[in-house]
């Protein structure tokens, strides 16, 4: 399951953070926000496609010359727009399967709270941009129930790729990604959604440890 891979992708790369020669920087920290969309990968069964807004909190673990690791903290709302293209994905024998038909294949709006919790490793090209990879997961509330996630508790995984520029003691960045939402069986719908997303985002960081960003 792509939860299971986040979660050991998380715990390999914060036990390489700690096993690397070298220099903590406790006192680099960046808070922020962000802004993306995207949609789900094609297929014939639905459509959805999302927007969604983030605060961002982050602390550098661990650095070295070119590297960097950062702790995550994301609190995240999210609004899905889904729509069940293909009704036999609801089978006859699920109770009451007319009815869900019907339902489901409505347009509908899915609003979702969640919490990432992730790591960052980062890559310095000079002293004001970076790339990075950062990998997350983290709880989730969604307040509508579809064919494919069941109303409720449920997961956020996500894997992206990003570009930071710093500007005194802003950083901008864009960062394409991956987002992988379920239930992890907890529920009975759990096929969840796959999404390819584009995100843009601000950070800023305390003029204390600002020389330590990107080193």
């Amino acid at each position: 399951m792509m939860y299971n891979k986040i979660t050991g992708f998380l715990f390999c790369a914060y036990a390489l953070s700690f096993t690397c020669n070298a220099q903590q920087t406790p006192n680099d920290i960046k808070f922020g926000f962000s802004v993306g969309f995207g949609s789900e990968f094609r297929n014939r069964n639905y459509t959805y496609s999302n927007q969604y807004f983030k605060f961002h909190f982050m602390k550098t673990v661990k650095s070295t010359n070119r590297f960097s690791y950062d702790l995550v903290l994301q609190p995240e709302y999210n609004s899905g727009a889904h729509q069940l293209l293909n009704l036999y994905f609801v089978k006859p024998e699920e109770e009451n399967y007319i009815e869900k038909r019907e339902r489901y294949t409505k347009l509908k709006t899915c609003n979702e709270y969640i919490l990432n919790i992730g790591l960052l490793m980062r890559y310095s090209l000079s002293k004001k941009s970076s790339i990075y990879v950062l990998g997350s997961v983290g709880p989730m509330y969604i307040d509508t129930a579809t064919e494919r996630l069941s109303k409720g508790f449920a997961f956020a995984d996500v894997l992206a790729l990003g570009f930071n520029y710093k500007v005194g003691q802003f950083i901008l960045d864009i960062r394409p990604n991956f987002r992988h939402t379920s239930n992890a069986g907890l529920q009975n719908s759990n096929a969840g959604f796959n999404t390819k997303n584009i995100e843009f985002g601000i950070l800023y960081t305390p003029k204390k440890s600002v020389k330590s960003i990107l080193n």
